[in-house]
């Protein structure tokens, strides 16, 4: 027998639903035994109390899944389920880990008085009404094209731009037909686990560092390699250890740590590529923010012909929102994309509106001044913060990789645990990240913790009081720990 189970009509489900719902889990776990021959649609409806519509709907759909079966003249039975299926059905059955939503900004206001976010940009300085205007210039009946699929490296008119732009701001040497853009680097690193399979399955990376790249490869069946930080960045000689052909580095501002790599070792590292026939990924996330001195070319623009992946993006020059990023590929892995293309029959990710009003954008110089506006922004957050740091921590803490980006590694000597820390300071309506998730396995010195503080995002009058009350909630008053 089926049993009867208890409908709730106030159930957002159907009726229907939650009946065939009951009647297929007990097909599965085996409750309701193969032939076993179901109550007729009028006497279950009895049963229910229900209407026969209810129990019809749900008997259709058990049949139209193959779960029962009709027999003319004799009524609905039980299907025989195929062996695996009932293997399966005999596990223990996991709830579902529960889905985790985007904190709502308003919420997180009301959590986070002050929120040290690690790379939120300020949109109070976003050209709100320039970019309204071009983009209603682009969306015109004229330019209906543009609600078609566009070209699958990205629009002409963006790459053209971006090749210029790259060669001016970053010093990279490259042709728009080298360019290939995309919604966001997560697409980008996935054309290229494909694309660099061929040149082996290991992928040399820095530790600590970003793991996006190391997970989109390791998720495409390569081994991932970490290799250890020196001051100046990636070792060298621990990486021809690995045997790997492929690294990635962030060389103009190291994630976390925030060094910058010494044209002496990049060139060594671009001598590693030419030796081992290898690539280097050189993600330059953040290479036109330096607020003391001038940016640090690309490690791409040294020699001609470099065997360097770059990798960009307007989501901390422009917003997240717009989701442009780009690569630029050496030449000999342009054919290689343009097959992978016609294999896989992909199509450009990033919106072409959004595409030609960012070409409209630069075209027209805005991009050069707003960056020239949010360096000056940045680095002024910059140095309050690093200044507010050492007047209020004192001995008590520590900058590390200052100068550029958009946070500081803190460095606070204490003796409590990590999540202590982090549960205080979320206590007194600070929000700071753990730098632990980058830093695998790496205890920091003297006992000390490292946390992750972000400025760009947070206006600058909260930049001090937010920094004092982090403080307090660490050191201050029945919180004094040293």
């Amino acid at each position: 027998m089926i049993g009867y189970p208890k409908l709730d009509e106030r159930d957002p489900q159907p009726l229907y639903m939650q009946l065939y719902v009951h009647i297929k889990t007990g097909i599965i776990r085996g409750e309701i035994a193969e032939h076993t021959r179901l109550p007729s649609i009028r006497k279950l409806a009895g049963f229910l109390g229900l209407s026969t519509t209810p129990v019809e709907s749900a008997y259709h759909q058990l049949l139209s899944e193959g779960y029962i079966a009709s027999r003319p003249k004799s009524g609905y039975y039980v299907e025989k389920l195929p062996e695996p299926y009932g293997k399966l059905s005999s596990l223990p059955v996991a709830e579902p880990p529960p889905f985790q939503e985007e904190e709502p900004d308003a919420a997180r206001k009301r959590r986070f008085r002050y929120d040290f976010h690690l790379s939120r940009n300020d949109f109070t300085a976003f050209p709100y009404g320039t970019w309204k205007k071009l983009a209603n210039e682009m969306l015109a009946p004229d330019n209906e094209n543009l609600l078609f699929f566009g070209d699958p490296r990205g629009e002409r008119r963006l790459r053209e731009q971006v090749a210029a732009y790259l060669r001016q701001m970053r010093g990279v040497e490259c042709s728009p037909g080298q360019v290939v853009v995309g919604a966001d680097p997560f697409n980008l690193g996935v054309i290229l686990s494909q694309i660099l399979k061929r040149y082996g399955a290991r992928l040399a990376i820095e530790n600590p560092g970003y793991p996006l790249i190391p997970s989109i490869f390791g998720r495409a069946g390569y081994e991932i390699l970490p290799v250890p930080l020196e001051d100046d960045g990636i070792d060298i000689g621990r990486l021809h250890a690995t045997g790997a052909r492929l690294v990635t580095v962030t060389p103009s501002h190291q994630f976390p740590r925030g060094m910058v790599m010494p044209v002496s070792k990049r060139l060594k590292l671009l001598q590693w590529a030419r030796d081992t026939g290898g690539f280097i990924l050189e993600d330059d996330y953040d290479g036109e923010f330096r607020y003391h001195g001038r940016p640090v070319p690309a490690m791409q623009a040294l020699v001609p012909g470099a065997p360097v992946i770059y990798l960009g993006g307007f989501g901390q020059i422009m917003a997240p929102a717009l989701c442009v990023s780009y690569m630029v590929l050496p030449d000999k892995l342009v054919p290689l994309f343009d097959a992978l293309r016609r294999e896989m029959m992909f199509e450009q990710s990033a919106s072409r509106l959004h595409q030609h009003t960012l070409a409209l954008f630069m075209e027209r110089g805005y991009l050069e001044k707003h960056v020239r506006r949010m360096r000056k922004l940045y680095r002024k957050k910059h140095d309050r913060l690093t200044a507010a740091v050492g007047r209020i921590f004192g001995s008590r803490a520590a900058v590390i990789g200052r100068d550029a980006g958009f946070h500081i590694v803190l460095r606070v000597r204490s003796e409590r645990p990590e999540a202590e820390l982090l549960r205080l300071a979320e206590a007194a309506g600070v929000h700071v990240s753990s730098a632990a998730f980058y830093w695998p396995g790496t205890v920091p010195p003297e006992g000390g913790k490292d946390f992750m503080v972000g400025f760009s995002g947070i206006a600058e009058e909260d930049i001090e009081p937010g920094i004092r009350k982090l403080k307090e909630a660490w050191f201050g008053g029945a919180h004094l720990s040293s």
